[in-house]
């Protein structure tokens, strides 16, 4: 048994969330109930609805209304799981972090830290910038694992203040053998709620996940 909309009212078939509260759920289980009352007022006194059929739009009433609080619930556990990542991770702010995330240059020179692969006899250092765009290269010895980085790019030009990023390439007989990232210890200012699982924002702006942090450090 189908129940039809009341008539003078829009049609609720593509209801959507309103405002800060109900999700789509809860906007059919409301209109459920409104669409369910507005039948049971209006209907024929010498035809009443059958005894099967409203047990069955009871069951459907009950099994929406269950739906909307077992979402709440998890919705309610969600966040709080999301408080306790931020609670666990909260210690880290003001530590540094080592990460492939870009490193915000401010004119100082920035360590870096990598690998060059396995029969590589040559490697360079690529410095990207933030759109991604290779703007200066540094010769490396194959087996070096650091290297300091003073800000300058293509032609000894001293590039401008931003977040940088580094790659490293190893080639053997002239042939690439492949990028690998180079990776630098940035401050941690922020911890945020994102999802599942909290995000760590360096200085500079750049986020990572915890997960992705290689190694944990106080600052000196």
């Amino acid at each position: 048994m189908q129940i039809a909309p009341v008539s003078g009212q829009p049609s609720t078939g593509n209801a959507s969330p309103q405002g800060n509260g109900g999700t789509l759920i809860e906007s059919d289980f409301n209109t459920f109930l409104v669409m369910l009352t507005t039948q049971l007022q209006n209907q024929d006194p010498l035809n009443p609805i059958e005894s099967s059929d409203y047990a069955a739009q009871l069951a459907t009433f009950s099994g929406v209304e269950q739906q909307v609080r077992t979402n709440q619930l998890l919705q309610a556990l969600a966040d709080r799981l999301a408080l306790s990542g931020l609670g666990e991770y909260s210690s880290w702010i003001g530590r540094q972090a080592l990460t492939d995330a870009p490193v915000a240059y401010e004119g100082l020179p920035v360590d870096l830290h990598f690998t060059t692969a396995t029969g590589a006899d040559a490697a360079q250092l690529a410095i990207l910038d933030e759109s991604g765009r290779e703007v200066g290269r540094m010769d490396l010895v194959p087996g070096q694992t650091s290297v300091t980085w003073s800000g300058s790019g293509y032609g000894g030009a001293v590039l401008g203040r931003g977040n940088y990023t580094f790659k490293v390439e190893s080639f053997s007989a002239g042939a690439t053998l492949g990028l690998s990232p180079a990776v630098a210890y940035a401050t941690v200012t922020e911890v945020r709620a994102v999802g599942p699982e909290p995000v760590l924002v360096l200085r500079g702006g750049a986020e990572v996940a915890p997960a992705n942090v290689r190694a944990l450090r106080i600052a000196g």
